[in-house]
């Protein structure tokens, strides 16, 4: 038990360096393969430990940033993850009981990363293995087949793999494995070759503007002079329309503000107010505006609001993802009664989620909003794909993670969406990371993390539909269906039937010796 509890160790941390801001992602397989071989031939509670012990490595080190917010948030957040990847453990142990357990692992693998995305207290999506593949062929399948799916071959390929070597090292007929494995090879190369393009659609184009504003001071805490975080963005539209009137860079057709870009009630701030429509009449174009707005009693509501020039504050987007501990505290009586957790009680109040499904419409365009860490979210993105968003923006603060590496692992993130989608994407941050991102995931502009910028870009609108935003509502259930088949399979009396393929064999001690050599060399 001891080399398998060092091997998952490692592969944690290897695991973390696929992404930002090592980004590796060829330690994926690497990784899950001694996840595997490490649960290979152990009971539940065996599995469980392992597992835990993965978990707990991977994902304190890949959110290390949100010691930003607090250590009891790092903690409390690492450790809630940390359950998935226990009971993935224990699952992982029983799947590979069955003949054809790499389908099994890869399908129950996909389906911890959806429920943990979703569950509890709204879920976390941070560290599913899509997320890693950017820049990389792989990134090729995303309009294709969506991040679930990607995900779900990444685990396929990793268990395969393993499967072969294991075929190979006890020299049995391995044919099969090789044959399903370069199978699997085939399916991700196929979208390589053929890619998604939207080149050839007669598609509008429309300029966009997307002000970085800035935060004063180390630039970590935007409530810190939060009028002056307003006032630098009302400054830069303003120094736009100076440009656009001398002829400098063309009219946009809308501007994007980011998250934050006013932290008080823009309808209760006298101030406030007079700014974004100081802003709004200089530039003479619909603004869409990120603002914190009271929600009640203790609550707040994050929003995007479309401010029009003649016609003032119109549609609003509401933000469907509060962070947990971050932006409201979960049982809060309980969790601000000890001084181990006093940074929560900086959270004053509870920030509410939105449910939009609806684009905004800004200046004719209907465009998906997504407000921060909405943007690692299946459901608010499809929805609004769906209901025909011709190109996606996200509105975002990230001052808080400034000095982190958190902005670039959201802004990858974003790029994976903009390929999902088959949408240009424009992205408003306070101070870092602000771009515009082309439908390929390549990004066509980009501002210096803190300083003040505004990027102005032509991008082009479409209506088309990628086939992962068509089939993505029924992907998660494809493969939880799968994951439920193989538990049943892997319960079932196999007493009678030959050992598979790589499968663990019935004498425990020589299956333990197999096991601990073969994790040992993995690590």
């Amino acid at each position: 038990m001891p080399i398998r509890l060092v091997t998952v160790a490692v592969s944690g941390v290897l695991l973390s360096l696929s992404f930002e801001p090592a980004a590796i992602p060829w330690l994926i397989p690497l990784s899950l393969a001694g996840f595997i071989l490490a649960t290979r031939g152990l009971s539940t509670r065996g599995g469980l430990l392992v597992g835990a012990v993965f978990g707990a490595t991977f994902y304190a080190i890949h959110i290390v940033w949100m010691q930003a917010v607090g250590l009891p948030a790092w903690i409390a957040l690492s450790g809630l993850e940390t359950l998935f990847y226990a009971a993935m453990g224990a699952i992982s142990a029983h799947a590979q009981r069955r003949s054809w357990w790499p389908l099994w692992f890869a399908a129950a693998w996909t389906t911890a990363e959806v429920a943990r995305s979703g569950w509890p207290l709204g879920g976390m999506p941070w560290g599913r293995l899509a997320f890693a593949v950017i820049d990389t062929p792989l990134a090729s399948a995303l309009p294709y087949v969506g991040a679930v799916a990607v995900s779900f071959l990444l685990a396929l390929l990793s268990a395969q793999l393993v499967l072969v070597a294991l075929a190979l090292r006890r020299g049995e007929h391995g044919w099969p494995a090789l044959a399903a494995l370069a199978a699997i090879c085939g399916a991700m190369t196929l979208p390589v070759l053929v890619p998604w393009s939207t080149e050839g659609d007669e598609g509008r184009t429309v300029q966009i503007a997307v002000v970085q504003g800035n935060v004063p001071g180390a630039g970590d805490d935007i409530l810190l002079d939060f009028r002056k975080v307003t006032r630098n963005h009302v400054e830069a539209t303003v120094a736009l329309a100076d440009d656009v009137a001398a002829g400098v860079v063309p009219r946009p057709d809308f501007v994007l503000w980011p998250e934050n870009s006013t932290a008080t009630d823009p309808f209760r701030d006298r101030e406030t107010n007079s700014g974004i429509r100081t802003a709004s009449t200089a530039i003479g174009v619909p603004i869409l505006v990120g603002a914190i707005v009271d929600g009640g009693p203790n609550q707040v509501l994050n929003q995007g609001i479309v401010w029009d020039p003649e016609t003032e504050a119109g549609e609003r987007y509401t933000k469907r993802h509060p962070v947990p501990f971050g932006e409201y505290i979960p049982a809060r009586a309980v969790f601000t009664r000890y001084n181990f957790f006093d940074r929560l009680r900086d959270v004053g109040r509870d920030m509410l989620a939105g449910t939009r499904d609806q684009p905004l419409m800004i200046a004719g365009v209907r465009v998906a909003d997504a407000i921060c860490f909405d943007i690692a979210y299946d459901d608010g993105i499809r929805a609004q794909m769906r209901e025909g968003a011709q190109m996606l923006v996200v509105q975002t603060s990230n001052a808080t993670f400034i000095a982190t590496k958190q902005i670039q692992q959201q802004f990858a993130i974003t790029r994976i969406r903009a390929i999902e989608t088959g949408r240009w994407t424009a992205v408003a941050s306070t101070n870092g990371i602000t771009g515009i991102i082309g439908p390929d995931g390549e990004v066509a502009e980009i501002a210096a993390p803190r300083t003040q910028d505004v990027l102005v870009h032509e991008v082009t609108l479409t209506d088309r539909l990628t086939p992962a935003m068509r089939v993505g509502l029924w992907s998660p259930w494809f493969f939880a269906g799968l994951a439920l088949l193989g538990l049943v399979l892997a319960r079932r009396d196999t007493r009678s039937r030959e050992p598979a393929v790589g499968a663990p064999t019935d004498d425990d001690a020589d299956l333990e010796a197999d096991v601990e050599t073969s994790a040992a060399g993995s690590a």
